[in-house]
Protein backbone atom coordinates (compact mmCIF):
# COMPACT_ATOMS: atom_id res chain seq x y z
CA UNK A 1 0.00 0.00 0.00
CA UNK A 2 1.30 3.45 -0.90
CA UNK A 3 1.98 5.85 1.97
CA UNK A 4 1.95 9.57 2.69
CA UNK A 5 5.28 11.11 3.72
CA UNK A 6 5.67 14.27 5.80
CA UNK A 7 8.79 16.38 5.23
CA UNK A 8 9.10 18.64 8.28
CA UNK A 9 12.66 19.93 7.90
CA UNK A 10 14.12 22.34 5.33
CA UNK A 11 16.36 20.89 2.64
CA UNK A 12 16.19 19.73 -0.95
CA UNK A 13 14.23 17.07 -2.78
CA UNK A 14 15.54 15.56 -5.99
CA UNK A 15 15.34 12.49 -8.17
CA UNK A 16 17.98 9.86 -7.59
CA UNK A 17 17.67 6.99 -10.09
CA UNK A 18 14.24 5.49 -9.32
CA UNK A 19 13.88 7.05 -5.87
CA UNK A 20 13.46 10.51 -4.36
CA UNK A 21 16.35 11.84 -2.31
CA UNK A 22 15.55 14.16 0.57
CA UNK A 23 18.59 16.05 1.88
CA UNK A 24 17.73 17.90 5.14
CA UNK A 25 19.60 21.09 5.99
CA UNK A 26 19.67 23.86 8.58
CA UNK A 27 19.21 27.58 7.99
CA UNK A 28 22.98 28.10 7.65
CA UNK A 29 23.14 25.42 4.96
CA UNK A 30 24.71 22.71 7.10
CA UNK A 31 23.54 19.14 6.64
CA UNK A 32 22.29 17.95 10.08
CA UNK A 33 21.32 14.44 9.07
CA UNK A 34 21.95 11.82 6.44
CA UNK A 35 20.13 11.90 3.13
CA UNK A 36 16.92 9.93 3.11
CA UNK A 37 15.75 7.92 0.10
CA UNK A 38 12.05 7.46 -0.55
CA UNK A 39 11.04 4.51 -2.77
CA UNK A 40 8.91 5.97 -5.54
CA UNK A 41 6.58 2.98 -5.81
CA UNK A 42 5.58 3.37 -2.15
CA UNK A 43 4.61 7.07 -2.24
CA UNK A 44 1.03 8.31 -2.54
CA UNK A 45 1.62 11.97 -1.64
CA UNK A 46 4.12 14.24 0.09
CA UNK A 47 3.26 16.85 2.73
CA UNK A 48 5.93 19.57 2.73
CA UNK A 49 6.25 21.83 5.77
CA UNK A 50 9.87 23.01 5.62
CA UNK A 51 11.52 25.30 3.05
CA UNK A 52 12.41 22.92 0.26
CA UNK A 53 14.47 23.28 -2.91
CA UNK A 54 12.90 21.47 -5.87
CA UNK A 55 13.73 21.08 -9.53
CA UNK A 56 11.72 20.35 -12.68
CA UNK A 57 13.29 16.90 -13.14
CA UNK A 58 11.90 15.85 -9.78
CA UNK A 59 8.48 17.41 -10.47
CA UNK A 60 8.24 15.73 -13.85
CA UNK A 61 9.12 12.42 -12.24
CA UNK A 62 6.54 12.62 -9.43
CA UNK A 63 3.95 13.79 -11.95
CA UNK A 64 4.58 10.71 -14.07
CA UNK A 65 4.26 8.54 -10.96
CA UNK A 66 0.92 10.16 -9.97
CA UNK A 67 2.28 11.60 -6.71
CA UNK A 68 0.77 14.75 -5.20
CA UNK A 69 2.76 17.37 -3.25
CA UNK A 70 0.99 19.53 -0.65
CA UNK A 71 2.66 22.67 0.71
CA UNK A 72 2.15 24.36 4.09
CA UNK A 73 3.35 27.70 5.42
CA UNK A 74 5.16 28.69 8.60
CA UNK A 75 1.93 28.39 10.65
CA UNK A 76 1.09 24.96 9.16
CA UNK A 77 -1.64 26.45 6.97
CA UNK A 78 -2.23 24.80 3.61
CA UNK A 79 -0.93 27.00 0.78
CA UNK A 80 -1.17 24.88 -2.37
CA UNK A 81 -0.56 21.60 -4.15
CA UNK A 82 1.32 20.20 -7.09
CA UNK A 83 -1.12 17.71 -8.59
CA UNK A 84 -0.18 15.23 -11.32
CA UNK A 85 -2.02 15.30 -14.62
CA UNK A 86 -5.58 14.08 -14.23
CA UNK A 87 -5.75 10.42 -15.18
CA UNK A 88 -9.51 9.96 -14.89
CA UNK A 89 -10.77 12.89 -16.92
CA UNK A 90 -14.40 12.77 -18.03
CA UNK A 91 -15.93 15.64 -19.95
CA UNK A 92 -19.44 14.25 -19.44
CA UNK A 93 -19.03 14.12 -15.65
CA UNK A 94 -17.70 17.68 -15.53
CA UNK A 95 -20.60 18.91 -17.67
CA UNK A 96 -23.09 17.19 -15.36
CA UNK A 97 -21.29 18.61 -12.32
CA UNK A 98 -21.54 22.13 -13.76
CA UNK A 99 -25.19 21.67 -14.76
CA UNK A 100 -26.07 20.47 -11.27
CA UNK A 101 -24.42 23.54 -9.73
CA UNK A 102 -26.27 25.84 -12.14
CA UNK A 103 -29.59 24.16 -11.25
CA UNK A 104 -30.62 25.98 -8.07
CA UNK A 105 -32.78 23.22 -6.56
CA UNK A 106 -30.34 20.40 -7.30
CA UNK A 107 -27.38 22.33 -5.95
CA UNK A 108 -29.32 23.25 -2.81
CA UNK A 109 -30.24 19.60 -2.24
CA UNK A 110 -26.60 18.45 -2.25
CA UNK A 111 -25.39 21.47 -0.26
CA UNK A 112 -28.04 20.88 2.41
CA UNK A 113 -27.07 17.22 2.66
CA UNK A 114 -23.42 18.18 3.20
CA UNK A 115 -24.30 20.50 6.09
CA UNK A 116 -26.85 18.12 7.63
CA UNK A 117 -24.28 15.31 7.65
CA UNK A 118 -21.63 17.62 9.12
CA UNK A 119 -24.06 18.71 11.87
CA UNK A 120 -25.01 15.11 12.67
CA UNK A 121 -21.36 14.12 12.90
CA UNK A 122 -20.74 16.99 15.34
CA UNK A 123 -23.73 15.88 17.41
CA UNK A 124 -22.42 12.32 17.34
CA UNK A 125 -19.13 13.55 18.80
CA UNK A 126 -20.97 15.32 21.61
CA UNK A 127 -23.10 12.26 22.38
CA UNK A 128 -19.99 10.09 22.47
CA UNK A 129 -18.45 12.24 25.22
CA UNK A 130 -21.77 12.90 26.95
CA UNK A 131 -22.14 9.13 27.40
CA UNK A 132 -18.68 9.12 28.98
CA UNK A 133 -19.49 11.55 31.75
CA UNK A 134 -19.27 14.98 30.11
CA UNK A 135 -22.36 17.16 30.65
CA UNK A 136 -23.02 18.07 27.03
CA UNK A 137 -26.81 17.81 26.80
CA UNK A 138 -27.23 21.56 26.42
CA UNK A 139 -24.78 21.58 23.53
CA UNK A 140 -26.50 18.58 21.91
CA UNK A 141 -29.88 20.32 22.13
CA UNK A 142 -28.43 23.55 20.74
CA UNK A 143 -26.91 21.83 17.72
CA UNK A 144 -30.01 19.68 17.13
CA UNK A 145 -32.30 22.72 17.13
CA UNK A 146 -30.12 24.55 14.65
CA UNK A 147 -29.80 21.46 12.46
CA UNK A 148 -33.59 21.29 12.19
CA UNK A 149 -33.52 24.76 10.62
CA UNK A 150 -31.59 23.41 7.63
CA UNK A 151 -34.70 21.72 6.25
CA UNK A 152 -36.37 25.08 5.67
CA UNK A 153 -33.39 26.81 4.05
CA UNK A 154 -34.25 28.26 0.65
CA UNK A 155 -30.80 29.22 -0.60
CA UNK A 156 -27.06 28.65 -0.12
CA UNK A 157 -26.35 31.86 1.88
CA UNK A 158 -29.01 30.84 4.43
CA UNK A 159 -27.47 27.38 4.67
CA UNK A 160 -24.04 28.86 5.23
CA UNK A 161 -25.42 31.16 7.93
CA UNK A 162 -26.97 28.26 9.82
CA UNK A 163 -23.77 26.24 9.38
CA UNK A 164 -21.85 29.07 11.03
CA UNK A 165 -24.26 29.04 13.99
CA UNK A 166 -23.97 25.26 14.33
CA UNK A 167 -20.19 25.34 14.30
CA UNK A 168 -20.06 28.20 16.81
CA UNK A 169 -22.33 26.30 19.21
CA UNK A 170 -20.20 23.22 18.66
CA UNK A 171 -16.95 25.04 19.46
CA UNK A 172 -18.46 26.26 22.73
CA UNK A 173 -18.55 22.66 23.96
CA UNK A 174 -14.83 22.04 23.44
CA UNK A 175 -13.79 23.35 26.88
CA UNK A 176 -16.11 20.82 28.53
CA UNK A 177 -14.92 17.93 26.39
CA UNK A 178 -11.29 18.80 27.13
CA UNK A 179 -11.83 19.59 30.84
CA UNK A 180 -10.24 23.01 30.20
CA UNK A 181 -6.85 21.40 29.51
CA UNK A 182 -6.70 23.73 26.51
CA UNK A 183 -9.05 26.72 26.30
CA UNK A 184 -10.95 27.48 23.11
CA UNK A 185 -12.11 31.10 23.72
CA UNK A 186 -12.91 32.01 20.09
CA UNK A 187 -12.03 30.70 16.62
CA UNK A 188 -8.98 32.54 15.30
CA UNK A 189 -6.92 31.84 12.18
CA UNK A 190 -3.83 33.04 10.35
CA UNK A 191 -2.32 33.05 12.87
CA UNK A 192 -4.18 30.96 15.46
CA UNK A 193 -4.03 32.84 18.74
CA UNK A 194 -4.01 29.90 21.15
CA UNK A 195 -3.13 26.23 21.37
CA UNK A 196 -6.52 24.76 20.52
CA UNK A 197 -6.94 27.01 17.50
CA UNK A 198 -3.50 25.93 16.29
CA UNK A 199 -4.58 22.28 16.48
CA UNK A 200 -7.87 22.95 14.68
CA UNK A 201 -6.21 24.95 11.90
CA UNK A 202 -3.53 22.32 11.42
CA UNK A 203 -6.06 19.49 11.26
CA UNK A 204 -8.38 21.37 8.92
CA UNK A 205 -5.50 22.04 6.52
CA UNK A 206 -4.55 18.36 6.49
CA UNK A 207 -8.17 17.36 5.95
CA UNK A 208 -8.53 19.79 3.04
CA UNK A 209 -5.42 18.40 1.33
CA UNK A 210 -6.57 14.82 1.84
CA UNK A 211 -9.99 15.63 0.38
CA UNK A 212 -8.35 17.27 -2.62
CA UNK A 213 -6.31 14.14 -3.25
CA UNK A 214 -9.45 11.98 -3.05
CA UNK A 215 -11.26 14.20 -5.56
CA UNK A 216 -8.28 14.07 -7.91
CA UNK A 217 -8.55 10.27 -7.93
CA UNK A 218 -12.07 10.48 -9.40
CA UNK A 219 -13.64 12.23 -12.41
CA UNK A 220 -14.90 15.22 -10.39
CA UNK A 221 -13.59 18.74 -10.95
CA UNK A 222 -12.27 20.11 -7.61
CA UNK A 223 -13.08 23.73 -8.59
CA UNK A 224 -16.82 23.07 -9.03
CA UNK A 225 -18.53 22.99 -5.64
CA UNK A 226 -22.05 22.85 -4.26
CA UNK A 227 -21.92 24.44 -0.81
CA UNK A 228 -19.00 26.85 -1.07
CA UNK A 229 -19.21 29.27 -3.94
CA UNK A 230 -16.99 28.21 -6.86
CA UNK A 231 -14.34 30.87 -7.32
CA UNK A 232 -10.78 31.66 -8.19
CA UNK A 233 -7.61 30.28 -6.59
CA UNK A 234 -9.09 27.47 -4.54
CA UNK A 235 -10.41 23.93 -4.89
CA UNK A 236 -13.78 24.63 -3.35
CA UNK A 237 -15.16 21.09 -3.73
CA UNK A 238 -12.47 19.97 -1.26
CA UNK A 239 -13.93 22.49 1.20
CA UNK A 240 -17.37 20.94 0.68
CA UNK A 241 -16.09 17.44 1.34
CA UNK A 242 -14.06 18.52 4.36
CA UNK A 243 -17.19 19.84 6.10
CA UNK A 244 -18.49 16.28 6.45
CA UNK A 245 -15.24 14.75 7.65
CA UNK A 246 -13.66 17.38 9.92
CA UNK A 247 -15.72 16.29 12.96
CA UNK A 248 -14.65 12.66 12.45
CA UNK A 249 -11.03 13.08 11.43
CA UNK A 250 -9.88 16.35 12.99
CA UNK A 251 -12.03 17.07 16.04
CA UNK A 252 -12.28 13.53 17.40
CA UNK A 253 -8.52 13.13 17.07
CA UNK A 254 -7.83 16.43 18.86
CA UNK A 255 -10.09 15.39 21.75
CA UNK A 256 -8.18 12.12 22.12
CA UNK A 257 -4.72 13.67 21.91
CA UNK A 258 -5.46 16.37 24.48
CA UNK A 259 -7.45 14.23 26.91
CA UNK A 260 -4.70 11.61 26.89
CA UNK A 261 -2.10 14.35 27.48
CA UNK A 262 -0.22 13.37 24.32
CA UNK A 263 -0.42 17.06 23.42
CA UNK A 264 -0.56 19.74 26.13
CA UNK A 265 0.40 23.38 26.68
CA UNK A 266 4.09 22.46 26.66
CA UNK A 267 3.65 21.25 23.06
CA UNK A 268 3.35 24.84 21.80
CA UNK A 269 5.28 28.08 21.71
CA UNK A 270 4.16 31.69 20.99
CA UNK A 271 5.40 33.30 17.78
CA UNK A 272 4.63 36.67 16.14
CA UNK A 273 1.20 37.05 17.71
CA UNK A 274 0.25 33.43 17.06
CA UNK A 275 0.77 29.98 18.52
CA UNK A 276 2.74 27.17 16.92
CA UNK A 277 3.20 23.49 17.60
CA UNK A 278 6.71 22.50 18.57
CA UNK A 279 8.42 19.93 16.42
CA UNK A 280 7.66 17.09 18.85
CA UNK A 281 4.01 18.12 19.07
CA UNK A 282 3.68 18.27 15.31
CA UNK A 283 5.26 14.83 15.01
CA UNK A 284 2.76 13.44 17.54
CA UNK A 285 -0.11 15.06 15.67
CA UNK A 286 0.96 13.72 12.26
CA UNK A 287 1.46 10.19 13.58
CA UNK A 288 -2.06 10.28 15.02
CA UNK A 289 -3.39 11.74 11.77
CA UNK A 290 -1.96 8.88 9.69
CA UNK A 291 -3.27 6.36 12.20
CA UNK A 292 -6.71 7.97 12.00
CA UNK A 293 -6.79 7.92 8.18
CA UNK A 294 -5.74 4.27 8.12
CA UNK A 295 -8.33 3.22 10.71
CA UNK A 296 -10.87 0.88 9.12
CA UNK A 297 -14.59 0.57 9.61
CA UNK A 298 -17.20 -1.80 8.28
CA UNK A 299 -18.89 -0.32 5.21
CA UNK A 300 -22.53 -1.44 5.19
CA UNK A 301 -23.06 -1.12 1.42
CA UNK A 302 -19.76 -2.69 0.37
CA UNK A 303 -19.91 -5.26 3.19
CA UNK A 304 -16.20 -4.99 3.83
CA UNK A 305 -13.78 -2.90 5.88
CA UNK A 306 -12.53 0.38 4.39
CA UNK A 307 -10.19 3.02 5.76
CA UNK A 308 -11.19 6.61 6.43
CA UNK A 309 -8.81 7.62 3.65
CA UNK A 310 -10.67 5.46 1.15
CA UNK A 311 -13.99 6.63 2.59
CA UNK A 312 -13.19 10.10 1.22
CA UNK A 313 -12.95 8.70 -2.30
CA UNK A 314 -16.19 6.76 -1.83
CA UNK A 315 -17.86 10.05 -0.91
CA UNK A 316 -16.75 11.45 -4.28
CA UNK A 317 -18.28 8.45 -6.04
CA UNK A 318 -21.57 9.13 -4.25
CA UNK A 319 -21.54 12.69 -5.58
CA UNK A 320 -20.89 11.38 -9.10
CA UNK A 321 -23.88 9.02 -8.78
CA UNK A 322 -26.04 11.94 -7.64
CA UNK A 323 -25.15 14.25 -10.53
CA UNK A 324 -25.65 11.32 -12.94
CA UNK A 325 -29.09 10.76 -11.36
CA UNK A 326 -28.27 7.18 -10.41
CA UNK A 327 -29.19 7.73 -6.76
CA UNK A 328 -29.67 10.74 -4.43
CA UNK A 329 -26.63 11.93 -2.53
CA UNK A 330 -26.50 10.73 1.07
CA UNK A 331 -23.44 12.05 2.88
CA UNK A 332 -21.54 9.93 5.39
CA UNK A 333 -22.80 9.97 8.96
CA UNK A 334 -20.94 8.52 11.92
CA UNK A 335 -22.94 5.84 13.72
CA UNK A 336 -20.88 5.43 16.90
Amino acid sequence: MKKSYYLLNPGSLSRKDNTLKFSPSTEDGANPAKDRYLPIEGINQLYIFGALDLNTAMLNYVGQQNIALHFFDYYNNYTGSFMPREQLQSGSVKLLQAKTILHKAKRLEIARELIEAAARNMIRNLRYYHNRGKNLQEGINSLSNRAEMLTHSKDIPTLMGIEGQIRQAYYQTFDLILDHKLIFQARTKQPPENELNALISFGNSLCYAECLRAIHQTQLDPTLSFLHEPGYRRFSLALDLAEVFKPLLVDRMIFQLVNRQQINKESFYPDMGGTLLKEAGRDTYLRAWEERLNTTLQHLALKRSVSYRYLLRLECYKIIKAIMKIEPYKAFRLNW
